[in-house]
C-alpha cells in the first residue's frame, strides 16, 4: 500500500488505529469515573504509620488506618524483622512448594494455631490472596456459596473464581439465610461472612451461622481481618468474642491490620490445611512471604496475648466508644456498631470527597469511601480508631468534623 509516496504496511495502520482507539477508550473511561466523583488518587505519606503522620508534607491526625493497636512501628516488631533479615536474608526465593518452607513459616503457623486454638494454620501473602485461594480450593462447579451481601470484595472474587453458584443473603440477616439455604443448599455448600464488616464496623451473628451450617452440613468460613487482635478476651477475634472457637471451620485473618505487619492466615484443621496446600492456587503459585515480614508477624502474635496487648485493646475500645458516641450525639448518621470502625454515611460521592478534602485541610486524614467499595448512594467517611490516639486528639477531631459537616450541610 502506498501513502504519501511511502510504502505502508496495512497491519501497522491497523495496529496504530487500534492503539489510538484504545487510548480514547481509556480517556473516556477516566472522564466517566471523574464525572461521577469516583476518580481515585493516592496521598503521599512520608512518615511511619502512627497516630500522626506526614501527609502531603503536612502533619495530620491519621483516622483511616487499619493499624488498630498501633503495632506498625512497635519496637518489638521492628527488632524481630531486622534480626530475621540478618539471619535469613531478604527473600524466601520462591514458593514454598518449590524452594522449601523456611523455619519462620513453620514457627508463625504454629504460633497462629496456638493463638486461634485450632489444629493448624497456613500463611498466605495477603487477605485477598487468602480468600481467592481458600474458596476455590473448597468449592467448585455444582456447589453453592452463601455470602453476606456486604462481604469484602476479595470474598466475592474468590467465589467467582471457584465457579460455584453464588447466593447472596441480606446483610447479617440469618433468618433470610435460613430460607435461602432451605431452597438452595443442595450438595456441598459453604457459608462465608466477614467477622467485622470493614465499611460498617458491625459484627456478624456467628452463633446463628454456626447453627445453620450444622443444620445443612455446610462449611462456615469467616474473614476476620478486622477482628483479629482486637475482639475477644485475648484478641482471638469475632469467634472468641461470641464463644464459638472451633465451631467456625475456616478462620481467615490478616497480619496487616491490628497485628501491624503483612500477610494473612487460615486457621483450620490439619486435614483442611493439607487440602489448601494442594489446591489453593494463590499459595502454590506465589513466592512466599520474606523472613522480615514473617518475624514481625510472629512478634505481633506473641505481643497481643500479653498484658500489653490487653492494655492496647482496652484503650482502643475506650477510644472507639468515645468517638462513636460523640459523632452520634452531634447528629451524624452512624451505622449501628461497637467496633473501631466508625463511618459517617453521607450518600453523595462528590460531597463525601469534599468532606474528606476539607478535613485534610483541617489536619485530619480521613478517607472517603465510594462505589464500588460500598453500594451506590452510601458513600461515606470511614474513620478507624487506634489505641495510640489520645482522647484529646479525638475530642479535637470531633470538633473539626462537626465544623466541616455543618458547612457542607451533612449534619
Amino acid at each position: 500500500m502506498f501513502f504519501f509516496g511511502h510504502i505502508v504496511n496495512l497491519d501497522i495502520i491497523c495496529r496504530l488505529t487500534t492503539g489510538a482507539d484504545m487510548n480514547r477508550t481509556i480517556q473516556n473511561e477516566l472522564e466517566d469515573i471523574r464525572s461521577r466523583g469516583l476518580l481515585r488518587s493516592t496521598r503521599l505519606v512520608s512518615s511511619r504509620q502512627a497516630a500522626r503522620v506526614t501527609c502531603n508534607d503536612h502533619d495530620v491526625l491519621l483516622l483511616c488506618s487499619n493499624n488498630y493497636l498501633g503495632l506498625a512501628d512497635h519496637p518489638a516488631l521492628a527488632a524481630a524483622s531486622i534480626e530475621a533479615i540478618e539471619q535469613y536474608g531478604t527473600s524466601s526465593g520462591a514458593s514454598r512448594l518449590v524452594s522449601g518452607t523456611m523455619e519462620l513459616h513453620e514457627r508463625l503457623e504454629a504460633a497462629v494455631a496456638t493463638f486461634k486454638k485450632c489444629e493448624a494454620a497456613l500463611v498466605f501473602n495477603s487477605g485477598h490472596a487468602a480468600n481467592t485461594g481458600i474458596i476455590p480450593a473448597l468449592v467448585g462447579r455444582g456447589d453453592v456459596v452463601f455470602s453476606d451481601r456486604l462481604n469484602h470484595a476479595s470474598i466475592v472474587d474468590g467465589i467467582l473464581l471457584s465457579g460455584a453458584r453464588l447466593v447472596r443473603y441480606p446483610h447479617n440477616d440469618h433468618q433470610s439465610l435460613a430460607l435461602l439455604m432451605e431452597k438452595h443448599a443442595k450438595g456441598r455448600s459453604l457459608i462465608v461472612s466477614d467477622g467485622v464488616f470493614s465499611m460498617d464496623g458491625d459484627i456478624a451473628p456467628l452463633a446463628e451461622l454456626v447453627q445453620l451450617k450444622r443444620r445443612h452440613g455446610a462449611l462456615l468460613m469467616v474473614d476476620d481481618a478486622h477482628g483479629c487482635g482486637v475482639l475477644g478476651r485475648q484478641g482471638r477475634g469475632s469467634a472468641e468474642l461470641q464463644g464459638l472457637g472451633n465451631d467456625v471451620d475456616i478462620q481467615m485473618g490478616t497480619f496487616g491490620k491490628a497485628l501491624g505487619s503483612f500477610g494473612a492466615y487460615a486457621a483450620v484443621t490439619a486435614e483442611l490445611r493439607e487440602l489448601l496446600i494442594n489446591r489453593a492456587r494463590s499459595f502454590i503459585f506465589s513466592t512466599s512471604l520474606p523472613p522480615s515480614v514473617l518475624a514481625a508477624s510472629l512478634a505481633a502474635v506473641e505481643l497481643v496475648q500479653t498484658s500489653e496487648g490487653d492494655g492496647l485493646r482496652e484503650q482502643l475500645r475506650a477510644n472507639s466508644t468515645f468517638f462513636r458516641n460523640s459523632l452520634v450525639d452531634a447528629g451524624f448518621k452512624i451505622p449501628a456498631g461497637s467496633t473501631q470502625i466508625v463511618p459517617i454515611v453521607i450518600g453523595s460521592a462528590v460531597t463525601t470527597m469534599e468532606f474528606s478534602d476539607a478535613l485534610l485541610a483541617e489536619g485530619l486524614f480521613a478517607q472517603g469511601i465510594r462505589p464500588p467499595t460500598v453500594p451506590v448512594g452510601t458513600s461515606r467517611l470511614r474513620f478507624t480508631l487506634m489505641a495510640t490516639h489520645t482522647l484529646a486528639d479525638l475530642a479535637g477531631a470531633v470538633e473539626r468534623i462537626c465544623h466541616v459537616g455543618r458547612s457542607l450541610g451533612v449534619v
